[in-house]
């Protein structure tokens, strides 16, 4: 609870018009950036209680718990609003390569230096 207005900080948050709000998860120890999913609601309270990251699919249009297939699971040490409370930063301690190519992070293609 924000003990500002006493109203849960899920609440506060924007979603956009879909009810998502892009979450960008970070390695705690390390500041790189693993990568970017979106949470509804759903997502970010499941996140709250299992202490492990929840994403909401927008191809499949459902709930994912990241890691639940590979075992590489994205446990989260701190939530964090921007500003305007319409994007997260997600910091986490990952447990193995957080990309489905089995790379550490999902930003390991650049495209200019």
């Amino acid at each position: 609870m924000d003990t500002a207005t006493e109203t849960p900080v899920a609440f506060q948050l924007k979603y956009d018009a879909a009810g998502l709000i892009p979450a960008i998860c970070q390695d705690n120890a390390t500041g790189d950036i693993l990568m970017l999913g979106y949470m509804n609601s759903e997502a970010f309270a499941r996140t709250l209680d299992s202490g492990t990251v929840w994403f909401f699919s927008r191809s499949r249009q459902e709930l994912w718990n990241k890691g639940s297939t590979s075992g590489n699971y994205l446990y989260v040490v701190e939530l964090v609003a921007d500003c305007d409370r319409d994007a997260l930063l997600v910091k986490v301690n990952p447990a193995g390569p957080t990309c489905h190519k089995g790379v550490r992070s999902c930003f390991h293609n650049p495209l200019h230096r």
